[in-house]
């Protein structure tokens, strides 16, 4: 059966868009280039069931990533453990280019930081981008909606190559999705790429008996619709007994807080659900404290990202020099290539 949770709160009818979700110019378009979402990911020293237990962050000690540029963030963390060094890989997105790439911040065994490489870089947006140990081989995979696909990798030489591997398909194109192994299937969780309300919450679920595919959409997909967000927004792992997974909570604004979903019933044909208390960005995050979109378990450590909306003149030019630059580029290629005689 479904579980569906009960709408809590007004939700807008336009919910404030991520830079993956563009939409036609507007006043309201106009005020969120002016606007912009900027991240930035957190190093929490609990393990997530602590956090999971307390019902907050507030009050944990915090390690900040080191920040990017200007009209830049990082968000989406996700880290696992080589070597006695964390390596946590981060969506880096630069508002000039609307475009995300994959990076990867190296962490020694003191969590005191080393260095940043990008990792990977497609022609498409890449975000969310989860890695996993499976099989003595380390897996990533990121969110690649803009290529209407979602592409599994696997590490050529950890962690700075990675080859494509696969093509996971799916009932719809999947935003954030996020794999678990239980009760030995796979298990993926996944958002859905469609109307602006949907992506945010729509809650899908596949499984499959190898990491490769071919995976099966579960019957009663969406499994989750929710007002305030059900996209995932982290790791999954056990709690008491119960899978449980991050999802956003959009409510005031895209990303604004988390919950976990408490997954009490999951197989082939069934699954029952329901949503415990928000997890807001800590205080000691101040001033980034308009949201928090991931909670991610790295062994002793969880890592998270908040945000916060920043005043910028320079984000009102951004679309129209991005605009002007596809355009320089069509005439450049079409000088280039002649005329088009069909």
């Amino acid at each position: 059966m479904r579980t569906h949770d009960a709408h809590a709160g007004p939700f807008p009818d336009k919910p404030t868009p991520s830079a993956r979700s563009p939409r036609r110019c507007s006043a309201p378009l106009r005020t969120l280039e002016f606007l912009k979402d900027i991240w930035r990911p957190l190093l929490v020293e609990a393990p997530v069931d602590e956090i999971a237990r307390r019902g907050s962050l507030e009050g944990l000690p915090l390690r900040w990533l080191p920040a990017g540029r200007d009209l830049t963030f990082s968000g989406d963390p996700f880290g696992i453990w080589r070597d006695g060094c964390l390596f946590v890989f981060v969506e880096d997105f630069d508002y000039r280019t609307a475009h995300g790439t994959i990076g990867v911040h190296v962490l020694d065994e003191r969590l005191r930081w080393i260095e940043k490489r990008t990792v990977l870089h497609e022609p498409w947006h890449l975000s969310y981008p989860i890695v996993f140990e499976w099989d003595d081989e380390i897996w990533l995979l990121p969110e690649a909606s803009g290529s209407e696909s979602l592409a599994l990798y696997r590490a050529r030489e950890f962690p700075w190559h990675w080859e494509k591997v696969a093509t996971i398909t799916l009932d719809v194109v999947p935003l954030d999705a996020t794999p678990v192994r239980r009760d030995g299937l796979w298990w993926l969780f996944y958002g859905a790429a469609g109307s602006a309300r949907e992506r945010l919450t729509l809650l899908n679920v596949a499984w499959a008996e190898d990491l490769l595919g071919p995976w099966t959409p579960h019957p009663l997909n969406p499994v989750l619709r929710d007002m305030r967000g059900a996209r995932p927004g982290g790791r999954a792992f056990e709690h008491q007994g119960n899978l449980a997974l991050p999802i956003q909570d959009c409510t005031r604004s895209y990303g604004s807080a988390l919950r976990l979903l408490h997954v009490s019933t999951l197989d082939r044909d069934q699954f029952q659900a329901r949503a415990g208390g928000k997890f807001l960005a800590p205080s000691g995050a101040t001033p980034f404290l308009d949201g928090c979109h991931t909670l991610s378990a790295a062994g002793p450590v969880t890592l998270v990202d908040v945000k916060r909306r920043h005043a910028s003149f320079k984000g009102l030019t951004m679309r129209p020099r991005r605009d002007l630059a596809k355009l320089a580029a069509r005439w450049t290629n079409r000088a280039q290539t002649g005329p088009d005689r069909s």
